[in-house]
């Protein structure tokens, strides 16, 4: 395994040197990158994901059963919608894990989903924390997703069809892992993985127990006008920009479907987000008292971290995650290794 690892470090530099060298010989005059171009790119993502893979496997490897699957959602994009195959269901990547102390019982089932849009999913220590507990967890790599070339990265839907990826990771793995109990399933996430649980509760609220949403995106109409790189990026994930269309701006933010919500629900934010603004969520947590809704929220003041304190190794990410954990637990009672 070491020696695997180190393998892959080495052959990870040498490609890291290729793409600099492609990136000073490349032409500086082409405004758009073509699928060519971007390949390097993609190159040294595959690379780095098989390395956390590796890394996944050694340290949670002791505990749990892990493997890596694919199964079926919507279908892509496709430049020739009426060519060969165009319309097929969309493949999509995922982790699961079971706890090997389980045997034969059933367990609880967390959709676990990543954040960073073009992201992928390395949250080792929490899923360590969260298996200990007993839990069964599948971690969708929903399209989007980087490390794993360039058709699931361009094929990424902001709030669309990659919400129905992640809920149907939650039909696979009911219906494929015998250890499931499928009347006790819930979704975490932060940051956009917050925003994929709001969204995929909202849709399909008899499907979860309980979601617990950390930093979430909620408003993509509010976010246009406090980040100022973000018009550009959100025409390119949606096609059109927010005065176009805002209508659809607003069909994809979960603060306009704050009346959907029947599955119990816990909110984490902090004062010092420097990336979903405060007073982002705070739209969101207003909306959902207007609308007579019963959840929990805390927000935390200054946590050490911003943006990502709820998943550090700090006093008060550990006491954030002792507090998700017990709002989990009294909902999908798991049975502790």
């Amino acid at each position: 395994m070491i020696q695997r690892i180190r393998m892959l470090f080495v052959c990870l530099g040498l490609m890291l040197a290729a793409s600099s060298v492609w990136s000073q010989t490349a032409a500086p005059e082409a405004p758009v990158k073509s699928a060519a171009a971007e390949q390097p790119r993609h190159d040294i993502d595959i690379l780095s994901r098989k390395l956390d893979v590796l890394l996944m496997f050694q340290k949670l490897g002791d505990i749990a059963e892990i493997d890596e699957i694919r199964y079926t959602s919507l279908p892509g994009r496709n430049s020739n919608p009426t060519g060969l195959g165009a319309g097929n269901p969309m493949v999509i990547p995922a982790y699961t894990f079971v706890p090997k102390a389980l045997g034969n019982r059933k367990a609880p089932l967390l959709v676990f989903v990543h954040g960073g849009v073009h992201g992928r999913f390395n949250s080792v220590r929490v899923t360590r924390e969260l298996l200990q507990q007993g839990y069964v967890i599948i971690a969708p790599e929903y399209r989007g997703s980087t490390g794993y070339g360039g058709h699931i990265y361009s094929q990424i839907d902001y709030g669309g069809a990659e919400i129905d990826d992640t809920n149907a990771a939650r039909d696979w793995a009911v219906e494929n892992l015998p250890n499931v109990d499928a009347s006790r399933v819930g979704i975490i996430g932060w940051s956009h993985g917050g925003f994929h649980a709001l969204m995929t509760v909202f849709r399909w609220p008899d499907n979860y127990k309980v979601a617990f949403a950390g930093v979430p995106v909620s408003d993509l109409v509010q976010r246009m006008a406090y980040q100022p790189d973000y018009p550009a990026t959100f025409k390119e994930f949606l096609g059109k920009s927010v005065r176009e269309d805002i209508a659809e701006y607003r069909r994809r933010s979960p603060v306009y479907h704050v009346d959907k919500l029947r599955t119990p629900l816990l909110i984490h934010t902090t004062t010092n987000d420097q990336d979903v603004s405060i007073m982002e969520v705070e739209h969101l947590i207003t909306a959902l008292k207007a609308a007579g809704k019963k959840f929990e929220y805390k927000i935390f003041d200054n946590a050490p971290g911003g943006h990502g304190f709820g998943e550090l190794d700090t006093a008060v990410g550990r006491q954030a995650r002792k507090e998700i954990y017990a709002f989990l637990a009294k909902r999908l009672r798991p049975e502790k290794n």
